[in-house]
């Protein structure tokens, strides 16, 4: 069962995270196996469009940044050779998107400057690791051989930064795309009713089994020597001469190999060799086309030895302190920390993963049709929500706005509802307001708060017989629209609904007495009415409300109202 500690915020960021690391683990592994073009960019983009339409049913901020934590974490399942670099990409995506989003609001500005920025986040990564891994003479390597093109080709324009212009303009392309589609995902998903889980599939959302109990014995003393021998290493570089820092580094490779299995695995990768003698002959090339002297071939060979020593450094360093890392130690620490909530959220992503991997469809069928895959990934998102809180201990709750006839009640509702919103509580049900021909009333309209759509509810009849309430009578369709706005799937992923003028049909069984009942019996979700003070206590009596939160309109302000009900359901 899920701890009641981790809090709603963390339990959406974690759906959302997990669904996102779902679409790198499986996609992924297809398309850099397939080594298909702008891989990169084409992953980066599925999760900028779930993170930016599913902000338009869950609207707490920190969503972006939290879920890409998680998406980040899980990176690790993933059985592709590389880990570390998208990871770091994931997490820093995620944080440009919040960025922008709480910059400029969750406007269609927001939405697109942060999605380019996060897009554009790829190319500058991959310049900075091939800094970071090989030094600044990588960048001299590749300037010189594009002089030594242009002077080849005689070209009068400087071409040295046209490929990264290129790959710019792509990646602003991606992120342009990326963010219209989410935002037209994200408005579709808005007036998408939610199809709930069947039986079955609520049964597949399940604690995976313990992993056996690792022999590996963590040291916090290694991961602090870890860190200093890294930066040891990187000093032994840039300032011994090469026999002194070449063996001393192949001694630290030795070493981490007896003590880390996953470090030894990355030296035994072919590809990791290849690319350690192209970087040599290249380096040793270039440097004899640029210098001239005696032994120019032996200091470039040199030079490119240089570059693949640090990148063995950086590679293997970054894998034994991640597995240091693992360490319950440095994991019970973080639970004292702000980031508390952080493991259990990755314990709920871990029992979800299974369920959602399960669920991404094939290359193909997203590329046909996006918006609709996408769609069923907020559905998904919202089933998973509504499962997790089923789960949790929760406490329903009724409020109960009390007035007498034309007092305000429905005025208090709707203000209410932009209280909630601001404070970003989901919210549904509807509101049944007045409609006036001059000064008198003529009927009611239900309008559902979710969308602001309005269908008849009431209108003045001197019919005789039929559904009649006074002198009004009632209309099938705006009550058909009522029932159906407090069924379950049109609830999922809301925290409080609103029924508006709750009274005489519903004490009498009818109207929406059976939703009322339902909710009461069996919903996660709060609840708030509207009730004449003459109906009050009958409507508490009738459905057994044990602890009512009852608000009188002549004595309530709205914003203090909406405060008191918020911290009641986060109590």
């Amino acid at each position: 069962m899920i701890k009641p500690a981790l809090s709603e915020k963390w339990i959406k960021a974690s759906i959302i995270g997990t669904i996102w690391a779902a679409s790198e683990i499986v996609l992924g592994s297809f398309l850099h196996n397939l080594k298909v073009p702008f891989s990169g960019n084409v992953l980066t983009a599925i999760g900028l469009i779930m993170l930016i339409s599913i902000s338009y049913r869950w609207r707490e901020k920190g969503l972006f940044w939290r879920a890409g934590l998680i998406c980040a974490i899980l990176k690790t399942l993933s059985p592709s050779a590389v880990i570390f670099g998208p990871m770091v990409a994931i997490f820093s995506e995620s944080l440009l998107l919040e960025f922008f989003v709480r910059t400029l609001g969750r406007t269609i500005p927001g939405y697109l400057l942060g999605s380019i920025m996060a897009m554009t986040w790829n190319l500058f990564q991959k310049i900075a690791n091939y800094v970071i891994f090989y030094g600044a003479g990588i960048v001299d390597v590749y300037t010189d051989l594009l002089h030594m093109a242009q002077k080849q080709l005689q070209l009068k324009t400087d071409i040295v930064w046209l490929p990264i212009i290129v790959l710019l303009i792509a990646d602003i392309v991606f992120g342009i795309l990326a963010s219209l589609i989410g935002i037209r995902v994200g408005r579709k998903a808005q007036m998408v009713s939610v199809t709930p889980l069947s039986g079955t599939e609520r049964n597949s959302f399940r604690k995976l089994d313990k992993k056996p109990v690792d022999d590996f014995k963590y040291s916090v003393l290694w991961l602090l020597a870890d860190f200093l021998l890294i930066i040891g290493s990187l000093l032994l570089l840039s300032y011994t001469q090469w026999i002194v820092w070449s063996l001393i580094i192949t001694g630290i490779v030795i070493i981490w190999a007896f003590r880390y299995k996953r470090a030894l695995r990355q030296l035994s990768k072919p590809k990791f060799w290849i690319f350690f003698v192209v970087i040599t002959l290249i380096t040793a090339f270039v440097f004899t086309k640029a210098e001239s002297g005696e032994d120019v071939l032996v200091k470039g060979l040199l030079a490119g030895f240089q570059m693949n020593f640090r990148a063995v450094i950086i590679i293997l360093g970054f894998a034994v302190l991640g597995t240091e890392l693992y360490n319950p130690k440095v994991r019970n620490f973080f639970l004292g920390t702000s980031f508390k909530n952080l493991p259990l959220a990755l314990e709920l992503s871990v029992e979800s993963l299974p369920f959602f991997i399960a669920r991404i469809p094939d290359f193909k069928t997203i590329v046909r049709n996006p918006v609709s895959v996408f769609t069923g990934f907020i559905s998904h998102a919202e089933n998973r929500l509504a499962e997790v809180r089923s789960k949790s201990g929760f406490q329903q709750k009724v409020f109960i706005i009390s007035g007498s006839q034309n007092e305000g009640k429905t005025w208090l509702a709707k203000n209410l509802v932009g209280v909630f919103r601001e404070n970003n509580i989901p919210v549904g049900g509807f509101l049944s307001e007045k409609v006036r021909e001059g000064s008198q009333i003529i009927g009611y309209d239900l309008v559902d708060i979710l969308t602001n759509s309005r269908e008849i509810l009431l209108r003045e009849s001197d019919q005789t017989g039929g559904n009649k309430i006074g002198r009004f009578a009632i209309f099938p369709q705006g009550l058909k629209k009522g029932i159906q706005l407090l069924s379950p799937a049109q609830l999922l992923g809301k925290r409080l609904v609103i029924i508006d003028e709750v009274g005489r049909l519903e004490l009498n069984d009818k109207g929406w007495s059976d939703g009322i009942s339902s909710l009461m019996k069996t919903s996660k979700i709060h609840l708030l009415f509207t009730v004449r003070d003459s109906f009050t206590d009958e409507v508490i009596r009738k459905w057994s409300i044990g602890q009512p939160h009852i608000f009188k309109v002549s004595q309530t302000n709205y914003q203090e109202c909406g405060k008191s009900i918020i911290d009641q359901m986060n109590s």
